[in-house]
Protein backbone atom coordinates (compact mmCIF):
# COMPACT_ATOMS: atom_id res chain seq x y z
CA UNK A 1 0.00 0.00 0.00
CA UNK A 2 1.81 3.54 -1.11
CA UNK A 3 2.27 6.13 1.27
CA UNK A 4 1.85 9.25 -0.75
CA UNK A 5 3.66 12.21 0.40
CA UNK A 6 1.03 14.79 0.72
CA UNK A 7 1.41 18.19 2.35
CA UNK A 8 -1.65 19.96 2.76
CA UNK A 9 -1.62 23.92 3.25
CA UNK A 10 -4.93 24.36 5.29
CA UNK A 11 -4.22 27.99 5.25
CA UNK A 12 -4.99 28.06 1.58
CA UNK A 13 -8.63 29.07 0.60
CA UNK A 14 -8.16 25.81 -1.86
CA UNK A 15 -10.55 23.25 -0.29
CA UNK A 16 -8.64 20.47 0.92
CA UNK A 17 -10.23 17.69 -1.52
CA UNK A 18 -8.93 19.58 -4.38
CA UNK A 19 -5.38 19.63 -2.99
CA UNK A 20 -5.22 15.86 -2.35
CA UNK A 21 -7.23 15.24 -6.07
CA UNK A 22 -4.10 17.85 -7.29
CA UNK A 23 -1.22 15.74 -5.34
CA UNK A 24 -2.43 12.37 -6.64
CA UNK A 25 -3.46 13.50 -10.08
CA UNK A 26 0.48 14.93 -10.39
CA UNK A 27 1.74 11.90 -9.30
CA UNK A 28 -0.36 9.93 -11.87
CA UNK A 29 0.88 12.34 -14.50
CA UNK A 30 4.44 12.16 -13.82
CA UNK A 31 4.78 8.73 -13.45
CA UNK A 32 5.47 8.28 -9.46
CA UNK A 33 2.21 6.62 -9.29
CA UNK A 34 1.98 3.71 -12.10
CA UNK A 35 -0.64 2.42 -13.96
CA UNK A 36 -2.65 -0.21 -11.56
CA UNK A 37 -1.50 1.10 -8.52
CA UNK A 38 -3.72 0.55 -5.70
CA UNK A 39 -4.12 4.07 -3.79
CA UNK A 40 -5.23 4.12 -0.13
CA UNK A 41 -8.18 3.48 1.07
CA UNK A 42 -10.21 6.71 1.68
CA UNK A 43 -9.84 5.45 5.87
CA UNK A 44 -6.28 4.96 5.79
CA UNK A 45 -5.42 8.27 3.75
CA UNK A 46 -8.24 10.28 5.78
CA UNK A 47 -5.80 9.33 9.00
CA UNK A 48 -2.74 9.80 7.38
CA UNK A 49 -3.68 13.59 6.58
CA UNK A 50 -5.53 14.03 9.47
CA UNK A 51 -8.83 14.89 7.29
CA UNK A 52 -12.35 13.18 7.39
CA UNK A 53 -12.99 10.47 4.85
CA UNK A 54 -15.52 12.45 3.48
CA UNK A 55 -12.74 14.76 2.34
CA UNK A 56 -10.59 11.94 0.87
CA UNK A 57 -13.64 10.55 -0.91
CA UNK A 58 -14.56 13.49 -2.87
CA UNK A 59 -10.83 13.72 -4.02
CA UNK A 60 -11.11 10.48 -5.27
CA UNK A 61 -14.85 10.63 -7.20
CA UNK A 62 -13.24 13.54 -8.83
CA UNK A 63 -9.75 11.46 -9.98
CA UNK A 64 -12.63 8.73 -11.42
CA UNK A 65 -14.40 11.02 -12.76
CA UNK A 66 -11.76 12.39 -15.21
CA UNK A 67 -10.48 9.16 -15.77
CA UNK A 68 -7.00 9.18 -13.82
CA UNK A 69 -8.42 6.09 -11.47
CA UNK A 70 -10.86 3.55 -11.36
CA UNK A 71 -13.25 2.38 -8.77
CA UNK A 72 -13.33 -1.31 -8.12
CA UNK A 73 -15.69 -1.58 -5.07
CA UNK A 74 -14.71 -3.71 -2.50
CA UNK A 75 -11.21 -4.15 -4.45
CA UNK A 76 -10.29 -0.60 -3.84
CA UNK A 77 -9.50 2.15 -6.31
CA UNK A 78 -6.54 1.94 -8.76
CA UNK A 79 -4.77 4.36 -11.02
CA UNK A 80 -5.98 3.99 -14.04
CA UNK A 81 -3.90 2.82 -17.25
CA UNK A 82 -2.27 5.40 -19.38
CA UNK A 83 0.42 5.66 -22.04
CA UNK A 84 4.30 5.43 -20.45
CA UNK A 85 5.77 9.08 -20.54
CA UNK A 86 8.73 7.64 -22.67
CA UNK A 87 5.73 7.05 -25.32
CA UNK A 88 5.06 10.42 -26.00
CA UNK A 89 7.47 12.53 -27.67
CA UNK A 90 8.63 14.98 -26.20
CA UNK A 91 7.12 18.30 -27.25
CA UNK A 92 8.18 22.60 -26.30
CA UNK A 93 5.75 24.80 -27.09
CA UNK A 94 8.56 26.99 -28.62
CA UNK A 95 9.45 24.40 -31.49
CA UNK A 96 7.78 26.28 -35.08
CA UNK A 97 5.66 24.01 -37.24
CA UNK A 98 8.14 22.46 -40.40
CA UNK A 99 11.28 23.40 -38.41
CA UNK A 100 12.80 22.48 -41.51
CA UNK A 101 11.22 25.26 -43.75
CA UNK A 102 10.73 28.24 -41.21
CA UNK A 103 13.85 29.39 -39.13
CA UNK A 104 11.92 31.72 -36.96
CA UNK A 105 8.27 33.76 -37.29
CA UNK A 106 7.51 37.00 -36.40
CA UNK A 107 10.62 38.97 -36.34
CA UNK A 108 12.21 41.18 -38.72
CA UNK A 109 13.10 39.63 -41.78
CA UNK A 110 17.30 39.07 -42.35
CA UNK A 111 20.00 39.66 -45.14
CA UNK A 112 19.31 37.13 -48.03
CA UNK A 113 16.06 35.93 -46.52
CA UNK A 114 13.59 34.71 -49.30
CA UNK A 115 9.55 34.88 -49.06
CA UNK A 116 9.47 38.23 -47.52
CA UNK A 117 8.91 41.98 -49.45
CA UNK A 118 11.20 44.80 -48.26
CA UNK A 119 11.16 46.43 -44.96
CA UNK A 120 12.22 49.62 -45.62
CA UNK A 121 10.14 50.87 -48.92
CA UNK A 122 6.92 49.70 -47.97
CA UNK A 123 4.79 52.59 -47.83
CA UNK A 124 4.01 51.97 -43.95
CA UNK A 125 2.45 55.94 -43.26
CA UNK A 126 0.11 55.13 -46.42
CA UNK A 127 -1.11 51.79 -45.46
CA UNK A 128 -1.21 52.37 -41.48
CA UNK A 129 -3.86 55.11 -42.45
CA UNK A 130 -6.28 53.20 -44.66
CA UNK A 131 -5.81 49.81 -42.32
CA UNK A 132 -6.89 52.42 -39.51
CA UNK A 133 -10.01 53.88 -41.25
CA UNK A 134 -11.01 50.41 -41.82
CA UNK A 135 -10.40 49.09 -38.65
CA UNK A 136 -12.86 51.78 -37.27
CA UNK A 137 -15.22 51.06 -40.27
CA UNK A 138 -15.17 47.49 -38.95
CA UNK A 139 -15.60 48.30 -35.47
CA UNK A 140 -19.09 50.82 -36.01
CA UNK A 141 -20.08 48.21 -38.95
CA UNK A 142 -23.89 46.23 -37.92
CA UNK A 143 -22.58 42.89 -36.27
CA UNK A 144 -23.15 39.97 -38.59
CA UNK A 145 -20.96 37.15 -40.26
CA UNK A 146 -19.11 38.45 -43.03
CA UNK A 147 -19.39 36.77 -46.63
CA UNK A 148 -16.64 33.44 -46.23
CA UNK A 149 -16.21 33.39 -49.69
CA UNK A 150 -13.90 36.95 -49.07
CA UNK A 151 -15.05 40.87 -49.02
CA UNK A 152 -17.18 41.45 -52.23
CA UNK A 153 -15.09 44.39 -52.75
CA UNK A 154 -11.71 42.78 -52.43
CA UNK A 155 -12.97 40.01 -54.56
CA UNK A 156 -13.79 42.66 -57.34
CA UNK A 157 -10.58 44.29 -57.08
CA UNK A 158 -8.51 40.98 -57.46
CA UNK A 159 -10.73 40.05 -60.35
CA UNK A 160 -9.87 43.35 -62.40
CA UNK A 161 -6.37 43.40 -61.43
CA UNK A 162 -6.04 40.27 -62.55
CA UNK A 163 -7.57 40.50 -65.79
CA UNK A 164 -4.97 43.61 -65.98
CA UNK A 165 -2.01 42.85 -65.24
CA UNK A 166 -1.61 38.70 -65.37
CA UNK A 167 -4.42 38.38 -68.33
CA UNK A 168 -6.85 36.40 -66.79
CA UNK A 169 -11.15 36.99 -67.63
CA UNK A 170 -12.77 36.05 -64.44
CA UNK A 171 -15.81 37.27 -62.47
CA UNK A 172 -15.64 38.45 -58.93
CA UNK A 173 -17.95 35.42 -58.16
CA UNK A 174 -15.15 32.86 -58.89
CA UNK A 175 -12.59 34.72 -56.08
CA UNK A 176 -12.41 32.97 -53.25
CA UNK A 177 -10.12 35.02 -50.34
CA UNK A 178 -8.25 32.57 -48.78
CA UNK A 179 -5.55 32.67 -45.75
CA UNK A 180 -2.78 33.15 -48.10
CA UNK A 181 -1.08 30.70 -50.28
CA UNK A 182 -1.50 28.00 -48.31
CA UNK A 183 -5.30 28.05 -47.60
CA UNK A 184 -5.90 28.58 -50.90
CA UNK A 185 -3.91 25.17 -51.93
CA UNK A 186 -6.10 23.70 -49.01
CA UNK A 187 -9.04 24.95 -50.37
CA UNK A 188 -8.36 23.86 -53.62
CA UNK A 189 -7.73 20.53 -52.44
CA UNK A 190 -10.40 19.49 -50.60
CA UNK A 191 -12.68 21.34 -53.27
CA UNK A 192 -11.42 19.25 -56.16
CA UNK A 193 -11.97 15.94 -53.60
CA UNK A 194 -8.13 14.72 -54.79
CA UNK A 195 -7.25 13.36 -51.51
CA UNK A 196 -5.46 9.62 -51.78
CA UNK A 197 -4.64 10.67 -55.62
CA UNK A 198 -1.27 11.01 -57.49
CA UNK A 199 -0.51 14.59 -58.25
CA UNK A 200 2.77 15.97 -60.48
CA UNK A 201 5.33 18.33 -58.50
CA UNK A 202 8.14 20.11 -60.14
CA UNK A 203 11.22 18.70 -59.37
CA UNK A 204 12.77 21.16 -57.90
CA UNK A 205 9.35 22.91 -56.13
CA UNK A 206 8.43 24.67 -53.44
CA UNK A 207 9.08 22.29 -50.23
CA UNK A 208 5.79 23.44 -48.53
CA UNK A 209 3.55 22.44 -51.50
CA UNK A 210 5.44 18.97 -51.72
CA UNK A 211 4.57 18.34 -47.58
CA UNK A 212 0.74 20.07 -47.89
CA UNK A 213 0.22 17.31 -50.80
CA UNK A 214 1.69 14.83 -48.71
CA UNK A 215 -0.43 15.47 -46.02
CA UNK A 216 -3.22 15.28 -47.87
CA UNK A 217 -2.38 11.71 -49.10
CA UNK A 218 -1.21 12.64 -51.72
CA UNK A 219 1.23 10.51 -54.28
CA UNK A 220 3.69 13.15 -55.00
CA UNK A 221 5.69 12.14 -58.62
CA UNK A 222 8.78 14.54 -58.97
CA UNK A 223 8.89 16.15 -62.81
CA UNK A 224 11.92 17.31 -64.06
CA UNK A 225 12.13 21.32 -65.24
CA UNK A 226 14.56 21.93 -68.39
CA UNK A 227 14.52 25.50 -69.82
CA UNK A 228 11.23 26.29 -70.99
CA UNK A 229 9.49 24.78 -67.55
CA UNK A 230 8.08 22.06 -66.65
CA UNK A 231 8.55 18.22 -68.66
CA UNK A 232 5.00 17.28 -69.22
CA UNK A 233 6.37 13.69 -71.17
CA UNK A 234 8.47 13.01 -68.46
CA UNK A 235 5.64 13.69 -66.32
CA UNK A 236 3.28 11.25 -68.53
CA UNK A 237 6.22 8.88 -68.18
CA UNK A 238 6.24 8.71 -64.77
CA UNK A 239 2.43 8.78 -63.68
CA UNK A 240 0.59 9.52 -66.30
CA UNK A 241 -2.83 8.64 -64.16
CA UNK A 242 -2.34 11.73 -61.92
CA UNK A 243 -5.02 14.33 -61.46
CA UNK A 244 -3.35 16.70 -60.49
CA UNK A 245 -0.49 19.18 -61.54
CA UNK A 246 1.21 22.12 -59.23
CA UNK A 247 3.17 24.26 -61.61
CA UNK A 248 4.94 28.01 -61.21
CA UNK A 249 4.81 28.55 -64.89
CA UNK A 250 5.45 32.71 -64.48
CA UNK A 251 8.59 32.18 -62.70
CA UNK A 252 9.39 28.53 -61.87
CA UNK A 253 10.40 28.40 -58.03
CA UNK A 254 13.05 28.29 -57.61
CA UNK A 255 14.67 27.82 -60.48
CA UNK A 256 13.28 30.98 -62.30
CA UNK A 257 12.63 30.26 -65.45
CA UNK A 258 8.93 31.01 -67.71
CA UNK A 259 7.47 27.91 -68.98
CA UNK A 260 7.04 27.79 -72.67
CA UNK A 261 4.19 28.45 -74.33
CA UNK A 262 4.53 25.05 -76.44
CA UNK A 263 4.94 23.51 -72.41
CA UNK A 264 1.39 25.56 -71.22
CA UNK A 265 -0.53 24.38 -74.75
CA UNK A 266 0.70 20.60 -73.45
CA UNK A 267 0.35 20.81 -69.68
CA UNK A 268 -3.82 21.90 -70.53
CA UNK A 269 -4.16 19.54 -73.39
CA UNK A 270 -2.45 16.54 -70.83
CA UNK A 271 -5.21 17.80 -68.35
CA UNK A 272 -8.04 17.79 -70.61
CA UNK A 273 -7.08 14.24 -71.72
CA UNK A 274 -7.10 12.80 -68.44
CA UNK A 275 -9.94 14.73 -66.48
CA UNK A 276 -6.99 15.95 -64.69
CA UNK A 277 -6.25 19.57 -62.93
CA UNK A 278 -3.77 22.04 -62.54
CA UNK A 279 -3.25 24.44 -59.91
CA UNK A 280 -1.45 27.30 -60.98
CA UNK A 281 0.92 29.14 -58.37
CA UNK A 282 1.51 32.58 -59.22
CA UNK A 283 3.63 33.12 -56.66
CA UNK A 284 5.71 36.13 -57.69
CA UNK A 285 2.67 37.67 -59.73
CA UNK A 286 3.75 40.52 -62.05
CA UNK A 287 6.87 41.01 -60.13
CA UNK A 288 9.38 40.24 -63.55
CA UNK A 289 12.08 41.97 -62.52
CA UNK A 290 13.36 42.31 -66.18
CA UNK A 291 10.87 42.95 -68.97
CA UNK A 292 7.10 42.16 -68.85
CA UNK A 293 5.89 39.11 -66.71
CA UNK A 294 4.36 36.46 -68.73
CA UNK A 295 0.28 36.12 -68.78
CA UNK A 296 -0.78 33.61 -66.21
CA UNK A 297 -1.47 29.79 -67.29
CA UNK A 298 -4.84 30.71 -66.18
CA UNK A 299 -5.73 33.13 -69.51
CA UNK A 300 -5.16 30.45 -71.89
CA UNK A 301 -7.59 28.16 -69.97
CA UNK A 302 -11.19 27.39 -72.11
CA UNK A 303 -11.59 24.21 -70.57
CA UNK A 304 -12.08 24.88 -66.76
CA UNK A 305 -9.05 22.95 -65.87
CA UNK A 306 -6.97 25.53 -63.97
CA UNK A 307 -6.80 26.94 -60.61
CA UNK A 308 -5.55 29.70 -60.15
CA UNK A 309 -3.47 31.12 -56.49
CA UNK A 310 -2.09 34.45 -55.89
CA UNK A 311 -1.22 35.83 -52.01
CA UNK A 312 0.04 39.65 -50.96
CA UNK A 313 2.55 37.68 -48.81
CA UNK A 314 5.79 39.04 -51.66
CA UNK A 315 4.01 42.30 -52.26
CA UNK A 316 2.62 43.65 -49.32
CA UNK A 317 3.46 41.52 -46.49
CA UNK A 318 3.09 37.80 -45.25
CA UNK A 319 1.66 39.11 -42.21
CA UNK A 320 -1.86 39.91 -43.74
CA UNK A 321 -1.97 36.07 -44.09
CA UNK A 322 -4.11 36.93 -47.51
CA UNK A 323 -4.30 34.83 -50.80
CA UNK A 324 -6.87 34.02 -53.34
CA UNK A 325 -8.19 31.33 -55.47
CA UNK A 326 -10.05 31.85 -58.85
CA UNK A 327 -11.74 28.74 -59.65
CA UNK A 328 -13.64 27.81 -63.02
CA UNK A 329 -17.34 29.56 -62.55
CA UNK A 330 -19.34 26.19 -62.73
CA UNK A 331 -17.30 24.82 -59.69
CA UNK A 332 -17.97 28.55 -57.77
CA UNK A 333 -21.16 27.05 -55.80
CA UNK A 334 -19.48 23.89 -54.63
CA UNK A 335 -16.25 26.07 -53.41
CA UNK A 336 -18.72 28.37 -51.32
CA UNK A 337 -20.52 26.02 -49.72
CA UNK A 338 -16.98 24.64 -48.40
CA UNK A 339 -15.48 28.31 -48.23
CA UNK A 340 -18.54 28.62 -45.73
CA UNK A 341 -18.37 25.22 -43.59
CA UNK A 342 -14.34 25.00 -43.46
CA UNK A 343 -11.97 27.88 -44.59
CA UNK A 344 -13.84 30.98 -44.18
CA UNK A 345 -11.97 34.48 -45.31
CA UNK A 346 -9.66 36.14 -43.02
CA UNK A 347 -10.66 39.26 -41.03
CA UNK A 348 -12.99 41.92 -42.97
CA UNK A 349 -10.91 45.22 -42.60
CA UNK A 350 -7.54 43.43 -43.55
CA UNK A 351 -9.48 42.80 -46.61
CA UNK A 352 -11.22 45.70 -46.84
CA UNK A 353 -8.07 47.68 -46.60
CA UNK A 354 -6.39 45.90 -49.29
CA UNK A 355 -9.04 46.73 -51.23
CA UNK A 356 -8.58 50.29 -51.42
CA UNK A 357 -4.96 50.11 -51.76
CA UNK A 358 -5.74 48.50 -54.95
CA UNK A 359 -8.53 50.91 -55.67
CA UNK A 360 -6.75 54.10 -55.63
CA UNK A 361 -3.53 52.99 -57.40
CA UNK A 362 -1.41 52.57 -54.80
CA UNK A 363 -0.76 48.74 -55.36
CA UNK A 364 0.40 49.13 -59.16
CA UNK A 365 2.33 52.00 -58.05
CA UNK A 366 4.25 50.31 -55.47
CA UNK A 367 4.96 47.04 -57.15
CA UNK A 368 6.26 49.13 -60.43
CA UNK A 369 8.94 50.66 -57.54
CA UNK A 370 9.41 47.44 -56.01
CA UNK A 371 10.75 46.28 -59.71
CA UNK A 372 12.93 48.81 -60.16
CA UNK A 373 14.14 48.55 -56.34
CA UNK A 374 14.67 44.61 -56.54
CA UNK A 375 16.53 44.66 -60.05
CA UNK A 376 19.07 47.17 -58.88
CA UNK A 377 19.45 45.06 -55.36
CA UNK A 378 19.93 42.08 -57.00
CA UNK A 379 22.25 43.61 -59.43
CA UNK A 380 24.39 44.30 -56.52
CA UNK A 381 24.13 40.84 -55.16
CA UNK A 382 25.69 39.78 -57.91
CA UNK A 383 28.52 42.43 -58.56
CA UNK A 384 29.51 41.64 -54.89
CA UNK A 385 29.58 37.86 -55.64
CA UNK A 386 31.68 38.34 -58.72
CA UNK A 387 34.02 40.07 -56.96
CA UNK A 388 34.70 37.50 -53.85
CA UNK A 389 33.09 34.58 -54.90
CA UNK A 390 35.21 32.27 -56.30
CA UNK A 391 35.10 28.18 -56.95
CA UNK A 392 33.17 27.40 -53.44
CA UNK A 393 29.91 29.51 -55.02
CA UNK A 394 28.70 29.60 -58.27
CA UNK A 395 25.89 31.78 -59.44
CA UNK A 396 23.64 29.28 -61.49
CA UNK A 397 20.75 31.60 -62.41
CA UNK A 398 18.99 35.23 -61.38
CA UNK A 399 15.50 33.90 -60.44
CA UNK A 400 13.14 36.67 -59.46
CA UNK A 401 13.72 38.43 -56.01
CA UNK A 402 16.54 35.80 -55.32
CA UNK A 403 19.79 35.05 -57.29
CA UNK A 404 20.48 30.67 -57.51
CA UNK A 405 23.68 29.71 -56.49
CA UNK A 406 25.78 26.29 -56.42
CA UNK A 407 28.25 24.78 -54.04
CA UNK A 408 30.80 22.07 -54.05
CA UNK A 409 29.35 18.56 -54.39
CA UNK A 410 30.91 18.11 -50.84
CA UNK A 411 29.16 21.03 -49.37
CA UNK A 412 26.15 20.77 -47.27
CA UNK A 413 24.23 24.02 -47.46
CA UNK A 414 21.49 23.08 -45.08
CA UNK A 415 24.34 23.37 -42.72
CA UNK A 416 26.07 26.61 -44.21
CA UNK A 417 22.68 27.72 -43.98
CA UNK A 418 21.96 27.59 -40.34
CA UNK A 419 26.15 28.51 -39.19
CA UNK A 420 24.74 31.55 -41.69
CA UNK A 421 21.86 32.36 -39.15
CA UNK A 422 24.48 33.38 -36.49
CA UNK A 423 25.36 36.02 -38.57
CA UNK A 424 22.38 37.64 -38.88
CA UNK A 425 22.10 36.23 -42.72
CA UNK A 426 19.52 33.91 -44.15
CA UNK A 427 19.81 32.60 -47.50
CA UNK A 428 17.98 29.36 -48.02
CA UNK A 429 19.43 25.66 -48.72
CA UNK A 430 18.65 24.59 -52.57
CA UNK A 431 18.76 20.91 -51.76
CA UNK A 432 15.54 20.69 -49.68
CA UNK A 433 13.44 22.03 -53.03
CA UNK A 434 14.34 18.31 -54.85
CA UNK A 435 12.95 14.93 -54.71
CA UNK A 436 15.49 13.15 -56.55
CA UNK A 437 18.87 12.51 -55.08
CA UNK A 438 21.55 13.31 -54.87
CA UNK A 439 20.08 16.86 -55.13
CA UNK A 440 22.49 19.94 -55.93
CA UNK A 441 24.05 21.57 -53.35
CA UNK A 442 23.55 25.64 -53.58
CA UNK A 443 21.93 28.52 -51.63
CA UNK A 444 19.14 30.84 -52.70
CA UNK A 445 20.17 34.11 -51.52
CA UNK A 446 16.71 36.75 -51.38
CA UNK A 447 17.58 39.95 -53.01
CA UNK A 448 14.58 42.08 -50.79
CA UNK A 449 16.11 42.84 -47.96
CA UNK A 450 19.52 44.36 -48.08
CA UNK A 451 21.94 46.76 -46.58
CA UNK A 452 24.43 47.78 -49.46
CA UNK A 453 26.71 49.60 -47.17
CA UNK A 454 27.46 46.34 -45.31
CA UNK A 455 26.22 44.10 -48.73
CA UNK A 456 29.97 43.19 -49.52
CA UNK A 457 30.88 42.13 -45.98
CA UNK A 458 27.55 40.12 -45.79
CA UNK A 459 28.99 38.12 -49.21
CA UNK A 460 32.32 37.36 -47.83
CA UNK A 461 31.04 36.04 -44.87
CA UNK A 462 28.63 33.88 -46.60
CA UNK A 463 31.63 32.88 -49.09
CA UNK A 464 33.67 32.03 -46.03
CA UNK A 465 31.07 29.65 -44.67
CA UNK A 466 30.71 27.88 -48.35
CA UNK A 467 34.72 27.13 -47.68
Amino acid sequence: MPVLPIDLDRAKKIPLAAQIYSAIRDAIETGRLASGARLPSWRDLAVQLGVSRGTVRAAYARLINEQFAIGLGAAGTRVAERPTASSTPPWSPEAPPLPHLFHDFGSAPLVFQMGVPSQDAFPFKLWSRILTREARRGAAAPVGYPDPRGDPELRKEVAAYLGIARGVRCSPTQVFVTAGFSGALGLAIRGLQLERMGAWMEDPGFPLTRTALGLAGMTVTAVPVDAEGLDIDAGVRSAAAAALAVVTPGQQAPLGMTMSLPRRLALLAWARRNDAWIIEDDYLSELQLKGRAAPALASLDHGGRVLHIGSFSKTISPALRLGFLVVPPEMAPRFGDLAACLAPAPVTPVQRAVAEFIREGHYLRHLRRMKRLYAARREAVLRCLREVASDSMKVQATAGMAVVTLLPEFASDVDIALRALQFGLAPVPLSPWYMHSPAPQGLLLGVTNLDERRLAADCRRLVQLAR
